[in-house]
């Protein structure tokens, strides 16, 4: 027969779990505005009913049941959407940093504007050709020179604002590196931690909470894969483990791994060593050496390295900044030694006065540069690489406004008279089609300023494009990660009143159940007393 204290354990049993589903209620609000939290739900669970099945049992209809008790405290998350969100995030910080050191790029080329370099050299060629029109005047000569400087001053402005934003890329490459290390230190932290939890049967979800958002803002950085590796021991069956994490490319195979169950490996981004060109080399994780075509992994650190530079299977060095930087100077140095030719080739007023050592005056072509070399002086090819950075007006020019060529050097008595064909063939130099090096097709000044201008609109153009879309992709799974995962206190509320009344017709039981016994015990066998 069973006991009539047994009604007293079935409320006390409903008590205590709906207490305990208030208190998670109440943990979850609290923390309804908690970056990373996931609300919980506590498990009911049917206790075992009475009697067991045996051959001895009580004369009773069936088994009766025990009361509930609380199961196992469970995050609400699902998975597959943490892994969808993961690779958008990851897309994202690819695109979104791509785009920032093309916008970068585009902020210091600044074209179209009055203040670009295509404007700049089209009002050096204005002054040729102001010149030309009064060859010996001295205030147009002082606009040439004074030209000159500003488009010789606009290159090296651009070559050197270029070189500055990927120095600061080079940093914030070595700082993503730190970020890396660190979270992957972070994480193998928290796996030490849950693996001390979960064994013995416990959900440490605060702990798991932690991990995921560790693993979102990895996932921003680098392309991985996560698995998760149980803990041992008396774990639960909704225990999560401890998580492995891999570095993958684009195809998601695995390259080398990050976390594993008993310890990390920090990753390492190597560079060419100082006083070379700098460029990245390589990247490791522990002794697993990458080279950059293996590194095909996406987010921040890829597009920071493709925006800074590496070298190509033909050993040149390729990236956003380093391909402009190497336009510049192919252009500023085809610019010069083609504007050098033809003024050296034509004669200045000093040179058609010049008083030679009998103190005759003869005319002399003595072949004077208009452009230099801020570095090296003479133009060799050898210096082509930064040859923005040190583009100059030669001393002779700076020197002198009669040093700037204007008359054939072939008919000095032609030039006595105010000859202005050389400076006519300086601003015609615009016009005409030259070979600039590194394969590239034959075009004018203008046209291959124009062809590298709008290469990098459109690659900024494609990277802003892809930024937005993947951005949208990454909001819209993470709304629907959060429409599952995130607090809701109207639906807090709802649960807080359903508990509440559930203890409340517990805690009525218990004064049934007294009423009941309190009838047994002082009621029974007072009969014709």
């Amino acid at each position: 027969m069973r006991s009539t204290f047994m009604g007293l354990e079935t409320a006390r049993r409903g008590m205590y779990t709906q207490q305990s589903a208030l208190q998670v209620t109440g943990h979850n609000v609290a923390n309804a505005n908690t970056p990373g939290y996931t609300r919980q739900r506590i498990n009911f669970e049917q206790t075992s009913p009475y009697p067991s099945p045996s051959f001895n049992r009580p004369q009773i209809p069936g088994q009766v049941g025990t009361g509930v008790e609380a199961g196992s405290i469970q995050r609400i998350r699902d998975s597959f959407m943490d892994v969808q969100f993961r690779g958008e995030n990851n897309k994202l910080g690819y695109w979104e940093t791509k785009a920032n050191s093309l916008m970068k790029m585009e902020e210091i080329m600044n074209e179209p504007s009055d203040s670009g370099l295509a404007k700049t050299m089209d009002m050096f060629w204005q002054s040729l050709q102001d010149l030309a029109v009064n060859p010996k005047n001295s205030g147009a000569r002082s606009v040439v020179r004074q030209r000159g400087l500003a488009l010789a001053e606009t290159f090296n402005y651009l070559s050197n604002s270029l070189t500055t934003i990927r120095q600061d890329l080079n940093n914030e490459i070595q700082v993503t590196e730190k970020e890396v290390n660190s979270l992957l230190k972070q994480i193998h932290n928290v796996n030490q931690q849950i693996g001390d939890v979960e064994p013995h049967g416990l959900l440490p979800n605060d702990l798991y909470d932690e991990r995921d958002r560790l693993i979102d803002s990895l996932s921003n950085l680098v392309n991985i894969n996560v698995t998760y590796q149980s803990s041992g021991g008396n774990a639960s069956s909704i225990a999560e483990g401890k998580a492995v994490i891999s570095l993958v490319d684009s195809n998601q195979s695995p390259l080398a791994n990050l976390v594993t169950a008993k310890g990390y490996q920090e990753m390492k981004v190597h560079f060419t060593p100082p006083g070379t060109d700098p460029y990245v080399t390589g990247v490791s994780v522990g002794e697993r050496n990458l080279d950059l075509k293996e590194f095909d992994s996406d987010g921040k650190l890829k597009g920071l390295i493709e925006s800074f530079g590496s070298q190509d299977e033909n050993g040149k060095v390729t990236g956003a900044y380093p391909d402009m930087l190497s336009e510049l100077d192919n252009l500023a140095y085809t610019f010069a030694v083609e504007f050098n030719k033809i003024h050296s080739d034509g004669m200045s007023p000093n040179e058609i006065n010049h008083v030679n050592g009998d103190g005759e005056v003869e005319p002399v072509n003595q072949e004077i540069p208009f452009f230099a070399d801020k570095g090296f002086g003479a133009l060799t090819d050898d210096h082509r690489a930064g040859f923005a950075s040190r583009l100059d007006l030669s001393d002779d020019i700076k020197a002198s406004l009669d040093n700037i060529a204007n008359a054939d050097g072939t008919n000095p008595d032609a030039a006595e008279t105010g000859d202005s064909s050389v400076l006519l063939k300086l601003a015609d130099v615009i016009n005409q089609d030259f070979d600039y090096g590194q394969n590239s097709q034959m075009a004018s000044f203008r046209n291959y300023y124009e062809v590298l201008i709008g290469g990098m609109a459109v690659d900024t153009q494609n990277a802003v494009r892809l930024t937005d879309n993947s951005g949208v992709l990454r909001q819209a799974v993470d709304d629907r990660r959060m429409s599952t995962s995130a607090v809701s206190l109207d639906e807090e509320m709802t649960n807080m009143i359903q508990f509440q009344h559930a203890y409340n017709a517990s805690a009525r039981m218990i004064s049934l159940q007294d009423e009941l016994l309190d009838k047994i015990i002082n009621g029974m066998g007072t009969g014709g007393r």
